[in-house]
């Protein structure tokens, strides 16, 4: 029997689209004859995928999950070609399994993603089975995975966005219902408003000072003292910060108190501290 190098599944691969198990089952099926290996895979429908893989994916869905002691979180945007295919059942039952792959294997990149296994088989072959499936190119699109005290997760309808939030926590279990109904909250906000950053010391610097120069050249336009133009920016600034900042914000579900004032009010409610720390919005 000849040998099945790694050279050859590739050679395979390329010709036709078909995952890397795939193409080296194919390859042993028939001793290592390329040509017959092309046969075996068009057979199953798996060589099908090569002809849709440069088609564009506009459209998809975003799944945020977090694991069981909410201490991890990762969100996984995977596209497709229309929104029919998006809103399909089996479609996202394949996102939710990639993104559960995504939660165990903790990858680095989209890359990382594809070689992590679920249940014995790749996430390379599950999309691949997908794109067979579902008669769509079907890629990953980005992946992101977060570790902290505590992580809350939302997805926006049928994954046209998805939010996790971090937060530092003391005295509280973060798999808690009365937690994740506070981190929840949080991320639909996100979800919501778009905010630049968690907090005002977490705006990216160059953001800042372009906000800053807007203000101060409006200000110059007033005519006024150059102290008094100073004041006028620094306030506008500080508008800037609470509009835009997700601590600062007023809370949708009650615009009378900030996000912050809400957790404060959450902690207390828990007996511990929660604070904070970040966020991450696909969509």
């Amino acid at each position: 029997m000849a040998a099945i190098t790694a050279a050859l599944v590739k050679e395979l691969r390329e010709m036709t689209g078909a995952g890397m198990m795939e193409c080296k089952k194919a390859l042993t099926e028939v001793d290592g004859d390329l040509e017959k290996a092309v046969d075996v895979l068009r057979t199953r429908g798996l060589a099908a995928v090569a002809k849709k893989a440069g088609r564009a994916t506009n459209e998809g869905t975003i799944v945020a999950i977090v694991s069981e002691d909410c201490k991890t979180g990762v969100v996984v945007e995977i596209n497709c070609e229309t929104d029919f295919v998006a809103i399909n059942e089996k479609f996202q039952a394949y996102a939710e399994r990639i993104a559960r792959a995504a939660l165990a294997a903790k990858p680095a990149d989209v890359e990382a993603l594809k070689a992590a296994e679920i249940d014995g088989e790749t996430v390379e072959a599950i999309l691949t089975d997908a794109i067979h499936v579902m008669g769509e190119n079907i890629q990953i699109a980005r992946v992101q995975v977060v570790e902290a005290d505590g992580v809350a997760a939302y997805i926006h309808g049928t994954g046209k966005i998805g939010v996790l939030v971090t937060f530092a926590l003391e005295g509280i279990d973060a798999a808690s219902e009365g937690f994740q109904k506070c981190g929840r909250d949080l991320a639909m906000q996100v979800a919501a408003i778009n905010p630049v950053s968690a907090t005002r010391e977490d705006v990216p610097a160059e953001v800042a000072e372009r906000e800053m120069a807007i203000y101060k050249a409006q200000a110059a336009e007033s005519g006024k003292p150059e102290n008094i133009q100073q004041k006028m920016a620094e306030g506008r600034m500080e508008k800037f910060y609470k509009e835009n900042c997700l601590t600062e914000q007023a809370f949708v579900k009650n615009p009378d108190q900030t996000v912050n004032q809400y957790v404060a009010e959450c902690a207390k409610e828990l007996g511990g501290s929660i604070v904070v720390k970040s966020f991450l919005r696909f969509g």
